[in-house]
């Protein structure tokens, strides 16, 4: 059996992925027809008031396009003004919450838990995220996290930062992470497995080929989708119609590259969403730390409308060359994002 990546590729998307082979800036031609092809992809979805609720892939699942990122609930001066903001946000209709065991030292897991109190958990898809890559670090940021959410089980649990070439081969080893996830899952903690990272597109095919010789699906993946990706080392054409094929749900991520992407000055707050929300997306997670920052992401939601193939060329146009090093993305080319080079501990 052909094991290779292009092989893989193949074999699970029935073409080679666009910009396989480098990370240069790909013909805007191109980036532009095979945008179109992946938003004339309709994610099933349904309107609840202002909400828009789209399917979690084939978990059967329905959550908030919106996701309410992790990271930036921990970071305000008052944990009440995290909790308030959360609250605010359910109470609006996002449903779906991110969170990672080690974002802010564990405190956005924890002000995120009192949240949840008094018939909130009832209300959300609850997703976190773990770095560890063995058995025992996986057990022991499971069981943390749990704690800190005070609540019995999770929603979704992901592979966290899965940005090298040996992270698979860590996760699926014998006393690897992935030994741990299952088991949890068995055991009622978590109900749905996925992985995340943000380095390189060949790093998640790598991940999705490791699994795929074990016999593992994903029900989720979650990877940056946003203009500047479309036309540089990109997630986008490499790695989204594979999990489109394959029904994984698509969790989109650096919407704005942490403001870097909008500092461009090539888009606005509301396009930059609106383009994510055009690809066949589950969910596009986005870092709320403000009122004012929630009622953007719920404007965004409000006047959402699928991009046609004008307002796509358009905007590809616009971004095709502040995309062109990476620059805005430091994510790719930098270890700006990276915790677990800066904390290698945590991987165990």
């Amino acid at each position: 059996m052909d094991i290779s990546r292009r092989g893989f590729i193949k074999r699970a998307s029935g073409t080679v992925a666009l910009g396989l082979a480098g990370g240069s800036v790909l013909p805007l031609a191109a980036v532009a027809e095979e945008t179109a092809k992946l938003t004339s992809i309709r994610p099933e979805e349904q309107r609840r008031g202002d909400m828009i609720l789209r399917r979690l892939g084939r978990t059967g699942e329905w959550v908030s396009v919106i996701g309410l990122g992790g990271y930036h609930i921990g970071k305000q001066a008052d944990e009440n003004e995290s909790i308030r903001l959360i609250r605010n946000a359910i109470d609006k209709g996002v449903s779906f919450m991110d969170n990672c065991w080690d974002y802010n030292g564990g405190e956005s897991e924890v002000r995120m838990g009192k949240a949840l109190r008094d018939g909130y958990r009832g209300k959300v898809f609850l997703m976190t995220k773990i770095d560890g890559r063995t058995k025992g670090a996986a057990n022991q940021q499971i069981d943390d996290s749990l704690r800190r959410f005070q609540t019995d089980h999770i929603d979704l649990l992901q592979h966290h930062e899965v940005i090298r070439l040996d992270d698979p081969d860590r996760i699926f080893a014998e006393g690897g992470a992935q030994e741990a996830v299952l088991e949890a899952q068995k055991a009622g903690k978590i109900r749905h497995i996925g992985f995340t990272g943000h380095k390189d597109p060949i790093v998640h095919l790598r991940m999705l080929e490791t699994a795929s010789q074990h016999g593992f699906h994903f029900d989720a993946v979650q990877m940056p989708l946003n203009v500047m990706d479309a036309h540089f080392r990109s997630f986008q054409h490499q790695v989204l119609p594979i999990l489109v094929k394959q029904q994984t749900a698509v969790l989109g991520m650096k919407t704005f590259g942490d403001n870097f992407i909008l500092k461009s000055k090539t888009v606005t707050p509301i396009e930059a969403l609106h383009y994510s929300m055009s690809l066949p997306t589950s969910v596009v997670i986005t870092g709320i730390d403000k009122p004012e920052v929630l009622e953007q992401a719920l404007e965004a939601v409000r006047t959402y409308k699928k991009l046609d193939d004008a307002d796509l060329s358009a905007l590809l146009t616009r971004t095709q060359t502040a995309a062109a090093d990476g620059r805005f993305e430091l994510y790719k080319i930098s270890t700006h994002f990276d915790g677990t080079i800066r904390n290698p501990t945590w991987l165990g």
